[in-house]
């Protein structure tokens, strides 16, 4: 079947899913497969449970005709969010509508999340739920966009270059916004400069195709790199167009505006001076946006994260920092360093390991252990990942189930808490 059919169909059963464990009435069931998996074992399934229809790649029996033969599935979703996305090119009133392209190596969540707070009090915003920001995800996310959309934020992950030139041709974005480039997937990018060249891929979309960035200017390679877009629009602590320095983050992050606005200070819900630059890239993209500042403040002040991203949870007594969504080498320095100068005394450190970090991988365990022993600790823990194979004379297991017993045995009362690791360490069990 070729996408124009296909889209028809969508159209009129505009549900997609992939998973037939979520399969509900008249959804268009994909049968994805990869190396551990073949979604056209389970495409009959989906139907029995109210799929629509069944896209498939192998399946020869083709007498139903809810079951749709393609040459490769994933390339089918792909190509029929490309065609989806081409249908928001124009609006209503003929002005382009925006898709704003959210990547780096830290911070994309939080970011996305705190401009769709600022945006969808102005705009019918749809923006990537979750962290569905892959090869599988930003197709999802593209077509469950709906026709009375305003603006849409997609963000967009990536572990090896050419990834997100890739997600750029069926997302099309024309805004972009890079958070940083930091020590993140170097297995996959072969090193740092791999990592500026793979995001860069974002930049390079906006430049030939006469986009806007939102540029945090404090980063000299993001203003080297952003060189050439048609728009630029600098958020940062000075020499930008939104500027804001940190004004407390003894617990709860504060910023304090210094552009001249309506905006003074901003107090968040979110943890560490680490996301000064995310707050203020949601702020410069709110007054690129016309919305109030008023608006802008009351949504980033209202915003409280509940994805296990900079968040503060109070438990038995002990304040709770829990970043368990994503660590890297630049993202755990920036976590320990802000929890070592935070107030209080009793200080406990639960550390996951950090992945995909190839042949540096020993290296930048054993500098965070470095890091960790200019401090000092109530108690420190480290979690699977290589911390096993580096030196070090803390608490060590092998995953988070084994800490999360310890942790419940050491009944810590009026204690500061850190808890980060990698997805894959899964460091929010140690609180279940």
């Amino acid at each position: 079947m070729k996408i124009p059919e296909l889209y028809k169909l969508y159209l009129q059963f505009p549900s997609v899913q992939t998973d037939t464990r979520k399969v509900t009435k008249d959804d268009i069931f994909f049968a994805l497969k990869g190396p551990n998996f073949n979604g056209n074992k389970f495409a009959r399934e989906a139907l029995e449970k109210g799929a629509a229809y069944a896209v498939v790649d192998e399946v020869a029996d083709n007498t139903d005709g809810r079951i749709i033969n393609v040459p490769d599935v994933l390339k089918a979703l792909q190509d029929l969010a490309l065609y989806h996305r081409r249908q928001f090119l124009f609006s209503n009133s003929g002005k382009q509508i925006p898709f704003i392209a959210i990547t780096g190596s830290n911070g994309k969540t939080t970011s996305k999340e705190l401009v769709h707070a600022v945006l969808s009090p102005l705009y019918k915003t749809y923006t990537t739920e979750g962290n569905l920001n892959n090869h599988i995800g930003i197709p999802l996310t593209i077509l469950k966009i709906k026709n009375d959309a305003e603006i849409a934020i997609i963000e967009m992950g990536a572990n090896h270059q050419k990834e997100i030139e890739a997600y750029c041709y069926y997302t099309m974005p024309t805004h972009g916004v890079i958070t940083n480039c930091g020590k993140a997937h170097l297995e996959g990018f072969g090193g740092e400069e791999g990592v500026r060249k793979g995001k860069g891929e974002l930049y390079d979309y906006l430049k030939g195709n006469n986009g806007a960035a939102f540029a945090m200017w404090d980063y000299d390679y993001l203003q080297k790199m952003s060189e050439g877009i048609a728009t630029r629009v600098t958020y940062g602590t000075h020499d930008a167009d939104v500027t804001g320095i940190v004004k407390t983050s003894s617990e709860l992050l504060e910023v304090l505006i210094t552009t001249q606005s309506n905006i003074d200070s901003i107090k968040t819900n979110l943890v560490g001076d680490y996301n000064l630059p995310n707050v203020l890239l949601a702020v410069a993209i709110g007054k690129y946006f016309e919305v109030p500042d008023e608006k802008i403040k009351w949504a980033l002040e209202n915003y409280i994260p509940s994805n296990s991203r900079s968040q503060l949870i109070e438990k038995d007594g002990n304040k709770i920092i829990l970043d368990a969504y994503n660590a890297n080498p630049t993202s755990m320095k920036a976590a320990v360093e802000n929890f070592a100068k935070m107030q209080g005394v009793d200080k406990v450190l639960i550390l996951g390991g950090m992945m995909e970090l190839g042949a540096e991988s020993l290296y930048e365990h054993q500098n965070l252990i470095d890091l960790i022993n200019k401090y000092h600790w109530k108690a420190a823990v480290l979690v699977g990942g290589d911390f096993n194979r580096v030196n070090h004379s803390f608490t060590y297991f092998e995953d988070s189930i084994q800490a999360k017993d310890w942790f419940k045995n050491q009944h810590f009362s009026n204690c500061s808490i850190l808890i980060k690791g990698s997805r894959s360490t899964a460091m929010e069990k140690v609180l279940k």
